[in-house]
């Protein structure tokens, strides 16, 4: 199966699948107390430390991006002394860590929310590994990751897509579906958290009393996220490759143009961009390169999986020109989705990618959407339909790349297409596919009559769609050198704590043959 562990006892997998990150008994404590020198200076500290969990980022070859937070009361600003803290950390080939390779101590810090980011080398490509954390006498959860493999191999991927985890809208069930699938990696593109304020009518509430604006605000919500079961054994399961949307700082915002600039000037935007960055980092297992610089993080980054793909991650948000209002707006050649150099750095690593698959994450969606049946064009200017000039000279790049599938979010809908050098011609070449994924609850159970009333009246607009759908869940890729198994994975509720999970759809992508096709 893919993800298979090399060298990875199967029953090593089993114990950790079935019971999630499980608490270790006395001896490990003892055996983690020697992973250094880590003990509580002053009082001692509160009970459930790691009520946040474990997650990892980021795989390397040979490293991983272990994550946790100490937040003993999460939805209160975390409840922790105002003290640095110093935490032990451990890395092991078995989930019994008996046999640890890497081992050392963090300090958790009041200034970054008490989380901790280890950066953790010196590991083997392409193998499972078991990690954990300790602080005074408590002991975190277990978490599982796993390496990339080695710069020149082919080693086949497992990869889940997912993004919109709106908790109002419902429980994060899609995850349980997604542990068991065992993905090697999940590539989250934006919307973790959302912004918006409690509602009574949720199915789950909000936390606080209105939208996040202060440091401490957007700390108490993403705590709250983090407290979902089902998301919280997903991240201890695999590592996760994140980027923000819209909704980790404010709906639609654009550079540093909120959604209503009347009702919050320019300073008050900047302060929460800043707050909200910062909350983001504390919450993501992402490397030092993301640390903010007040209203500035550098989020776009680049992860090869051997010679077998390269996986190109977009900020979409923090460059981008203000929306278009207008069609001829959004065919201006001064408005940029990317930004100058994060634009040069995605043709630069598009244009020297030795891999077989040239991934790109985008939060938004690429292919073209025409809202308006029959003659004429409606386009949604918050996606790559409000900035035609970039987008036309990427798809001009595409037709000269080798195999590029770009993976999308934001839509709450799945729509899956090929992506053409010319949208307004519906004879030019595919150069590409597109995979937007649906959200995990965002919209909730959405009224499929509704969506089916207002969408299929289109397709015949927008012949370059394949699949559209309406359902939660995510998708789930397999990739070889070969092609791109792809599927649609649905839940039947988010509306309850469980749910049935099935495959809606299945396509694939064919090495060397642009554009995606139903199976």
């Amino acid at each position: 199966m893919p993800g298979q562990a090399t060298g990875a006892h199967p029953s090593d997998r089993r114990r950790f699948l079935a019971a999630g990150a499980a608490a270790v008994g006395a001896a490990a404590v003892g055996q983690l107390a020697g992973a250094g020198t880590a003990r509580a200076a002053g009082p001692a500290l509160p009970s459930g430390l790691f009520t946040l969990g474990v997650s990892s980022g980021d795989p390397l070859p040979d490293g991983v991006v272990l994550w946790t937070r100490l937040a003993p009361d999460p939805l209160n600003g975390g409840g922790m002394p105002d003290r640095a803290v110093e935490v032990a950390w451990q890395v092991a080939e078995d989930a019994a860590f008996r046999r640890v390779v890497r081992q050392g101590t963090a300090q958790a810090l009041p200034a970054l929310a008490h989380s901790v980011h280890v950066d953790v080398r010196g590991l083997r490509p392409h193998r499972h590994y078991w990690y954990r954390f300790r602080a005074a006498d408590q002991i975190s959860p277990a978490g599982r990751t796993r390496t990339a493999p080695a710069p020149l191999a082919a080693t086949p991927l497992r990869l889940a897509l997912a993004s919109c985890q709106n908790w109002q809208h419902g429980y994060f069930t899609p995850y349980a579906d997604m542990a068991d699938q065992d993905p090697d990696a999940v590539l989250f593109v934006g919307d973790y958290i959302y912004e918006s304020a409690p509602s009574a009518t949720a199915v789950r509430r909000h936390e606080g009393g209105g939208e996040p604006y202060s440091l401490v605000q957007y700390r108490n919500r993403y705590a709250q996220y983090r407290t979902d079961p089902d998301l919280a054994r997903m991240q201890a399961q695999a590592p996760w490759i994140v980027t923000f949307d819209d909704h980790e700082v404010d709906n639609d915002w654009a550079g540093e143009i909120p959604q209503d600039p009347d009702k919050q000037p320019h300073d008050a935007f900047v302060a929460r961009l800043t707050a909200a960055y910062q909350a983001y980092y504390e919450h993501m297992p992402v490397r030092a390169t993301a640390v903010p610089n007040g209203p500035h993080i550098k989020m776009y980054r680049r992860l090869d999986f051997g010679r077998l793909a390269r996986l190109q991650v977009l900020d979409t948000r923090q460059y981008r020109s203000d929306q278009a209002t207008t069609q001829e707006g959004a065919q201006s050649p001064l408005l940029t989705m990317l930004g100058a150099e994060q634009k040069r750095w995605l043709l630069d690593g598009l244009r020297r990618s030795p891999a077989r698959w040239n991934l790109i994450g985008s939060q938004i969606m690429m292919a073209e959407t025409d809202r308006l049946a029959g003659p004429g064009k409606l386009w949604f200017y918050d996606a790559w339909d409000g900035y035609q000039t970039e987008r036309d000279e990427l798809m001009a790049e595409f037709a000269h790349v080798r195999n590029p599938v770009v993976l999308s979010g934001d839509r709450h809908l799945t729509m899956i297409s090929d992506l053409k050098r010319d949208f307004a011609d519906p004879a030019s070449p595919v150069v590409g596919a597109e995979f937007v994924g649906t959200s995990i609850t965002s919209n909730g159970d959405q009224d499929q009559d509704a969506f089916h009333a207002e969408f299929d009246p289109l397709v015949p607009d927008n012949p370059h769609w394949k699949l559209l759908d309406a359902h939660r869940g995510y998708h789930l890729f397999d990739i070889d050198r070969g092609g791109i198994d792809a599927q649609v994975r649905i839940v039947d509720t988010v509306t309850r704590p469980q749910a049935t999970a099935r495959t809606l759809g299945r396509l694939r992508v064919e090495n060397g043959r642009p554009g995606v096709e139903l199976v």
